[in-house]
């Protein structure tokens, strides 16, 4: 597997892990310390991983049998860093997603989520 398409089942595991509230998907996702960062509501969000977490757990997940939407725009690798665009769908809103990520002990996490929520 291309260092390209590890990068892409970490955002497929993201999105995934978004649809179905699933915390596990998600703290395999990202690192530990990932940020989460966005205006939401007219307000800056700067959420850590467990109130991301907690925040999509809330919503629950999507109705069962749909599939999540999931368009990956661009996907830039450098060694052990990368970055991903992605537009997804979250509760009924559309967001831009710019992920980066980082090589840690071999595996792929996400350390940093900014996103634009579209109106």
């Amino acid at each position: 597997m291309s260092e390209e398409q590890s990068v892409e089942s970490v955002v497929h595991l993201y999105v995934d892990g978004m649809a179905l509230a699933h915390a596990g998907a998600l703290r395999k996702a990202f690192h530990p310390n990932a940020s989460i960062i966005g205006n939401y509501q007219g307000k800056v969000e700067w959420m850590s991983l467990n109130e991301f977490i907690d925040a999509v757990a809330s919503e629950g997940p999507t109705v069962a049998g749909s599939q999540p939407l999931i368009q990956i725009e661009a996907i830039d690798v450098t060694g052990d860093a990368a970055t991903v665009k992605v537009v997804d769908e979250f509760a009924g809103m559309r967001f831009s997603d710019y992920l980066s990520l980082l090589k840690v002990d071999g595996r792929w996490v996400i350390v940093n989520k900014l996103y634009h929520l579209h109106s």
